[in-house]
């Protein structure tokens, strides 16, 4: 069940979208030509119109609930085979779902082993929570959603089995107003509080481990202890108490 709260869909429904998307696409860029395979799925119409270059995947497929995409259908039960997409992009996802850890399980789900993971979402922990303090912003994108903080979501992924292999904090404003320039105010939050951006982008990756650890078989050696032997002692202490009584 998807929650209540009015989703976007599209990146100009939030305050400053244009911007913010521009934000999100300069900070991966750097990633892109580091992933590798054949198919890539973009869950959400955020993740889908975000652009993509010098990414070496061969096909691209976007995932909504509803409207024009590749595929048509919830995140929380995917229509495809297990382990068969290379990576997959969430922006915006997780913090307008009910259970953003079941989508995070059926994400894994069709993931294959060694795969990448982009994770794009509003950081509690910044001046962008102001609006959800202020009744007249509480029902409007994007403060209606769900904000979960970076270490909330880097717990789920490891308990998921992933590694975070980046984790970066942008735009560090509280979207409130129109962003025009990047004022001394907010070069000076991002030098002294670099966690405090409005957005996080966390790129983590699957690993495959064993569920129970293998043992080693070389076990070691336990020492084979022997008690000294007593029966001379005993004798020559029972020959010394034997001349006391005599005396």
């Amino acid at each position: 069940m998807s929650t209540n709260a009015i989703k976007p869909q599209q990146w100009q429904d939030l305050p400053n979208g244009a911007w913010l998307q521009e934000a999100v696409e300069d900070k991966l860029a750097c990633w892109w030509p580091k992933v590798f395979g054949y198919h890539l799925l973009s869950m959400g119409p955020l993740s889908a119109s975000l652009e993509k270059p010098n990414l070496p995947i061969g096909r691209e497929f976007s995932m909504v609930e509803h409207g024009g995409a590749s595929l048509i259908g919830s995140y929380r039960n995917l229509p495809m085979q297990n382990g068969v997409i290379d990576a997959a992009v969430c922006s915006l996802l997780l913090d307008f779902e009910l259970d953003p850890y079941r989508v995070l399980r059926e994400t894994d789900r069709v993931l294959i082993s060694g795969g990448y993971l982009f994770i794009i979402g509003i950081n509690p922990l910044s001046p962008a929570f102001i609006g959800k303090l202020l009744p007249k912003y509480q029902e409007q994108l994007p403060w209606c959603g769900r904000f979960f903080t970076p270490a909330r979501v880097k717990d789920w992924l490891g308990l998921l089995g992933y590694q975070v292999i980046g984790d970066e904090r942008l735009v560090y404003h509280h979207l409130l107003s129109d962003i025009y320039d990047e004022s001394i105010w907010q070069h000076a939050l991002q030098a002294w509080l670099p966690g405090c951006g409005s957005l996080y982008i966390i790129v983590a990756r699957k690993l495959d481990t064993p569920l129970t650890p293998i043992l080693d078989k070389q076990r070691v050696r336990r020492p084979n202890w022997s008690t000294a032997p007593t029966a001379g002692r005993t004798g020559h202490l029972g020959s010394h108490a034997n001349k006391k009584e005599i005396i």
